[in-house]
């Protein structure tokens, strides 16, 4: 909340209560048509009327005063502020520790990997360059299209592949393509 709200006192209230005027330019002229369809749409998609207060509406011309009224002082509302951002600190420190935990977790299971097959701990620790190509990607990039030779490119060793698509609520509008067959790649 910022103080700009909180500033005058009840007994001066200058705050702007004034609608702004709805642009007539951008409004739809009222096509004649079937009365039901106009009452069923009007009830579904009501105007964006700014001249009375909503619940859920963007415009309260009494939002000024609700404050005043809820938070009577500057004072009330730093200590709600304070109050606020103790909260938060809290909720940080607690996340913090629980990272904390998780990753002394993780070290003593990799010190214990370490202690019992030095071999799969170097396995797990070994830094990879990801631009890097093995004699088999080189050879087998040399046979590819260009549209294969792409695909075989963009696929970073280690991260989320491209070509997956997102899964969505509807089927795409070209239906499902029986012919794609992914890229066989050596990882």
């Amino acid at each position: 909340m910022s103080t700009s709200l909180l500033s005058p006192c009840r007994a001066n209230l200058s705050l702007r209560v004034a609608q702004t005027s709805i642009r007539s330019y951008s409004v739809k002229q009222e096509a004649v048509g079937d009365p039901k369809k106009e009452i069923i749409r009007k009830a579904l998609y009501p105007n964006n009327i700014r001249s009375r207060p909503t619940p859920t509406g963007t415009w309260r011309p009494d939002v000024g005063r609700a404050i005043q009224f809820a938070i009577p002082s500057v004072q009330a509302h730093h200590t709600i502020e304070r109050a606020w951002l103790l909260h938060k600190r809290h909720v940080r420190k607690e996340r913090e520790a629980e990272l904390a935990r998780k990753f002394e977790s993780m070290r003593r299971a990799m010190d214990e990997l370490q202690r019992v097959d030095s071999r799969l701990y170097m396995e797990a620790n070994k830094q990879e360059d990801p631009r890097a190509r093995s004699e088999a990607d080189l050879e087998l990039a040399k046979t590819l299209k260009s549209t294969e030779l792409r695909t075989l490119e963009a696929r970073i060793r280690g991260l989320f592949p491209r070509e997956l698509r997102v899964p969505t609520d509807t089927p795409p509008q070209g239906g499902w393509n029986y012919e794609w067959k992914p890229f066989p790649r050596p990882l």
